[in-house]
């Protein structure tokens, strides 16, 4: 018995024209321009100095001093 041919596929293809491949190109430069400025843009705003920042309170002092509590092992409850 002879083997049945496989259909063959039809190839995609794409066809632009001149105005076409220019359209893409203007819309690509100006997503790269977007990119570009937002890029700028986001690195000014990491490389800006960081604003001091003023706490509401002295962090070298301590009002009240709680005791340091140590456990003791002997006290450790047993199951």
């Amino acid at each position: 018995m002879a083997e049945p041919r496989k259909r063959a596929r039809p190839k995609i293809k794409f066809e632009l024209s001149r105005t076409g491949i220019g359209g893409i190109a203007i819309v690509c430069f100006c997503l790269f321009l977007w990119m570009f400025i937002f890029g700028v843009w986001a690195g000014q705003s990491l490389l800006k100095p960081a604003q001091k920042m003023k706490p509401g309170f002295d962090a070298g002092t301590v009002q009240e001093e709680q005791p340091i509590v140590q456990l003791d092992e002997k006290k450790k409850m047993k199951p």
